[in-house]
């Protein structure tokens, strides 16, 4: 049966996925330019950006799993960008230039509609905005009998979470430290998702794997 798995979510030593202050300039928050620094030193993360070289080993295994029987992604429209409310004419088209690393359907959770956005290598961005069992039903038609993959940000996952869809979540603690901004597992019962079991608590030279599944 297909599954619905979070691959590959860095979050700080103290608890955050994402700094304050996000904007065009620093997707991501203040004080997280080393948070994903372990992805960009691999062979999978540096050829996701058109360049060569780059380790193999743990970190690359990992991240390579994220991409195995993934046939559709759903993410939240933080992560798609930085616009805000009603779409505007300004042609945003995400942040991964003109050929996206995803090559398949990508849902995009918002509250305003936007027509299908297609991309070249085989990405087409479609936009959800009847709420999230609505784009899993969509991914998962769209997958064709393969798995799911949510990608983020923090509240989509945590929405996801909630809802008892989510069937594996994959977690990367990376030593840094932000101070503030937004936590994957706020406003979760316990603090924690329900009915999850740590799987795998693996470290590597630089970032530690821990791999929740259902129970």
């Amino acid at each position: 049966m297909a599954k619905l798995r979070v691959h590959n979510i860095t979050m700080s030593l103290d608890g955050f996925m994402a700094g304050r202050d996000q904007t065009a300039d620093a997707p991501m928050g203040v004080g997280t330019d080393k948070l994903h620094s372990w992805v960009f030193d691999t062979k999978f993360g540096r050829a996701m950006i058109g360049q060569d070289g780059g380790s193999e080993g743990l970190d690359n295994d990992y991240l390579e799993r994220g991409d195995d029987g993934v046939g559709a992604t759903i993410m939240g429209r933080n992560m798609f960008g930085p616009i805000r409310d009603e779409w505007d004419d300004s042609g945003w088209q995400g942040w991964w230039g003109d050929t996206p690393p995803y090559g398949h359907p990508v849902f995009v959770l918002t509250h305003y509609p936007r027509d299908p956005l297609p991309m070249k290598g085989g990405t087409t961005f479609n936009f959800v905005d009847d709420g999230i069992h609505r784009a899993l039903e969509q991914a998962f038609d769209a997958a064709d009998g393969a798995d799911v993959r949510l990608g983020g940000g923090a509240s989509a996952i945590r929405q996801y979470l909630a809802a008892g869809l989510v069937d594996e979540l994959h977690l990367v603690i990376s030593p840094v430290v932000i101070g503030g901004g937004e936590r994957i597992f706020d406003g979760l019962d316990a603090g924690w998702p329900a009915g999850f079991e740590v799987a795998e608590f693996v470290p590597s030279e630089t970032v530690t794997h821990a791999v929740l599944r259902k129970v």
